[in-house]
């Protein structure tokens, strides 16, 4: 694996501050029962990493303190966790929104059956990642057999409601470019989705989300070891829109591992740089019961132009106007 970060240190990117906190995206582990090429974060069948009981705890107390409106749930498969479902029915319990970054593989997983029931029963947000409507694009991004395993996860979401007008069971779409380019405007490719997967499966879904692969990790490696790094650095800070800055994403949100350490975004906890709370070096989920990280400089790379290159991109798809509004629907 070849490190990127020291490729992305010295930067010009503009400097940003966060405003209020509404959002906590924790990162319940990096233990998935899949290995995507696209992962940033590494995460596969063979990471043991998981977040103890002590620290989902500690979200909750956070949640309540802070009276945060969204908790938004990643991993690896953050479901693999043990503590996935109380911490979703504690949160649920709160008011807060919850979000679960599903692979749509984990629900034909041994002991997983009734996990679609259970999201559904808490009005859980899925936001489920389906790189292409094409079996031999998705096969080829994240393994043999792994198309057939995401309709079917899929079905069985639309059966409980999901995606159904009416039912208030949101179900959203992630794509990610199979190599290194720009994602095609996310508006246009929604409606090809939608039509497809209708078509062909009967499914149906709310939104498509389309996004950026970042430069670090598993495809930041790839990028090194192909050598097109610098080529696609070039193509991100090519595309640089100052507009972006406005929403995206590390604006709002704090990122927490699972260690219950801070971050500015799920990219920087991947590069290792911690968010800055106070005079606090390496800040933890714990401070925030005291202090505000509203006004906090964001820590910034140049990996940073991933997310404001072209339409922008952030965990709720495109940064442009007409697409925020439709992605916080």
């Amino acid at each position: 694996m070849h490190a990127t970060l020291p490729l992305l240190t010295t930067t010009d990117f503009p400097a940003i501050q966060r405003h209020s906190l509404r959002t906590l995206q924790v990162n319940l582990g990096y233990r998935c029962n899949q290995s995507c090429l696209h992962c940033h974060v590494n995460a596969g069948p063979h990471r043991t990493e998981m977040m103890d009981g002590q620290t989902v705890d500690m979200v909750i107390e956070v949640l309540r303190a802070r009276r945060l409106a969204t908790l938004d749930l990643t991993g690896g498969a953050p479901e693999l966790s043990e503590h996935f479902r109380r911490l979703v029915a504690s949160a649920r319990a709160l008011g807060v929104e919850v979000i679960d970054r599903c692979n749509l593989t984990i629900l034909s997983e041994p002991g997983q059956d009734d996990l679609a029931a259970f999201l559904a029963a808490h009005q859980v947000q899925v936001v489920a990642s389906m790189p292409c409507y094409s079996p031999a694009n998705v096969d080829r991004q994240r393994g043999d057999g792994v198309f057939d395993l995401s309709i079917t996860g899929l079905q069985q979401l639309n059966a409980l409601g999901y995606g159904v007008p009416g039912t208030g069971l949101t179900l959203n779409l992630v794509y990610n470019p199979q190599g290194a380019s720009l994602p095609p405007p996310q508006g246009v490719l929604e409606a090809d989705y939608k039509r497809e997967l209708l078509q062909h499966f009967g499914i149906q879904f709310n939104h498509l989300f389309a996004l950026t692969n970042m430069p670090v990790q598993r495809f930041g490696s790839t990028l090194v070891s192909k050598g097109t790094f610098g080529s696609y650095m070039q193509l991100l800070r090519a595309a640089f829109e100052a507009e972006n800055l406005q929403t995206v994403m590390c604006r709002s949100m704090i990122s927490v591992d699972w260690q219950g350490d801070l971050y500015d975004c799920d990219f920087n906890q991947m590069l290792g740089l911690p968010a800055r709370l106070g005079k606090a070096y390496r800040p933890q989920l714990r401070e925030l019961l005291q202090s505000n990280p509203e006004g906090e400089s964001i820590r910034i790379a140049d990996h940073c132009y991933g997310c404001t290159a072209g339409q922008g991109s952030s965990c709720g798809g495109a940064l442009e106007p007409a697409e925020v509004a439709q992605a916080t629907q």
